[in-house]
């Protein structure tokens, strides 16, 4: 293996979890005592499209924000999680 080949091979191994792409989405929730907070309920990163993770995202939004008496907010937002 030349040295350029072992390179490329680490840069890769040390980018692989990297969301260079934009393709993660967050799911967040608020309180019911503070409407403006903000509470990581799950992340979708798997390795595939954009429009797969919003859709898991929003899925998920969906059947939680669906249930009977839920009083919070979900909401998906684009890229990693941020407090």
């Amino acid at each position: 293996m030349t040295s350029r080949t072992v390179f490329a091979l680490a840069v890769a191994a040390l980018t692989a979890g990297c969301d260079f792409g934009g393709t993660t989405f967050t799911l967040y929730r608020n309180s019911t005592n503070d409407d403006t907070l903000r509470i990581h309920v799950a992340s979708f990163d798997a390795a595939a499209s954009e429009k797969y993770n919003r859709g898991n995202c929003e899925q998920a939004r969906d059947l939680f924000q669906g249930q009977s008496g839920v009083k919070i907010r979900f909401w998906c937002e684009k890229g990693p999680y941020k407090k």
